[in-house]
């Protein structure tokens, strides 16, 4: 399967032929990907697959074996202050001080990335509105639920205007109504920037991100947009429902007999007809060919294969022993 690790938009992510061992371990395995500006990049893979390591060195965390990574052109190895400034990270769990108000804590947090003194209250206002923090900014941290705790989590990843964020499991030991407000906070503060979220909630990765990276054994194994994985193998399957089975058989026997090389397979049954074809053609031109011959579809859809069908494919592919 070809690997699309190419950003759609300017990339402010690259990391290149990554390789990280820990002794004679093999924990990342000569990754390359690119995250594009705009992007909800959902970073999936078994638990020890080297998600989280290889987050680590995107934010320069931890060194890598050897590789490259550059955040808005810069290399987070040979300039490692200059790039953290442009990241955001959200550990699995956050770096916060239980004993300080959520007020002083993302004060010294400020300070402690350098955001300007004259715009110190500003973004401390903006990450108390957006992250939803104005009521219990004078609270204890050690006594806020979990869900508030995971906001400050948030709000001291932001506070600095990254362009990049990394957040690892966000959602994790939320309830409901949490995970949509904290769903709906990425979303709103994730606009012309880069976000990498790693969860492994995978109804979660198709509500908030418009791409998937898959890795398993430190290698990646899958990387496409999700508006593409019907296309995963090179194919994708179209739907034709049809008002009545006469029109379904005409629009059968018109695309049988045209024989286009791009159409691989042609099913009937009772008023919808499947087609099978090559991952470049277009259903606009199906629906084309079908009216030219005098019949309209009354619904077009394209079967696409669920994300968990599709993971549950290419890490059991990855890992055949398992």
């Amino acid at each position: 399967m070809e690997l699309n690790t190419k950003s759609r938009t300017e990339p402010l992510v690259e990391v290149k032929d990554l390789v990280k061992y820990y002794g004679d371990r093999l924990a990342v395995d000569n990754i390359s990907f690119e995250v594009g500006r705009g992007e909800i990049l959902g970073f999936l893979g078994p638990n020890g697959a080297g998600k989280t390591t290889t987050m680590r060195i995107i934010t320069g965390y931890m060194p890598p074996t050897r590789g490259e990574v550059k955040v808005c052109g810069i290399d987070v190895l040979e300039k490692p202050v200059e790039a953290k400034r442009l990241i955001g990270y959200l550990p699995e769990n956050p770096p916060v001080y239980s004993d300080m108000t959520v007020i002083s804590y993302l004060k010294f947090v400020a300070r402690l990335k350098r955001v300007p003194r004259n715009k110190i209250k500003e973004r401390l206002d903006f990450v108390l509105e957006k992250c939803g923090l104005k009521d219990v900014k004078g609270r204890i941290i050690g006594n806020l639920s979990r869900g508030y705790r995971q906001r400050v989590g948030i709000a001291q990843a932001i506070i600095h205007d990254p362009q990049i964020m990394i957040f690892d499991e966000p959602t994790v030991g939320l309830d409901p109504q949490q995970v949509v407000e904290i769903r709906n906070l990425i979303k709103e503060i994730s606009k012309d920037k880069t976000v990498i979220l790693s969860t492994h909630i995978l109804s979660e990765v198709t509500k908030i991100c418009n791409r998937v990276i898959i890795i398993s054994g430190g290698r990646l194994v899958f990387s496409e947009y999700l508006d593409r994985i019907g296309a995963i193998e090179g194919r994708r399957k179209f739907l034709f429902w049809f008002s009545n089975p006469t029109e379904a058989q005409t629009a059968y026997n018109t695309i049988s007999d045209m024989g286009l090389k791009k159409i691989k397979d042609v099913k009937l049954e009772d008023s919808k007809i499947s087609i099978l074809s090559e991952d470049d053609i277009r259903k606009d031109l199906i629906k084309d060919l079908l009216s030219k011959a005098g019949v309209v579809p009354i619904k077009v859809d394209e079967e696409v294969p669920s994300l968990e069908e599709v993971y549950l494919k290419v890490v059991s592919g990855a890992n055949p022993q398992e």
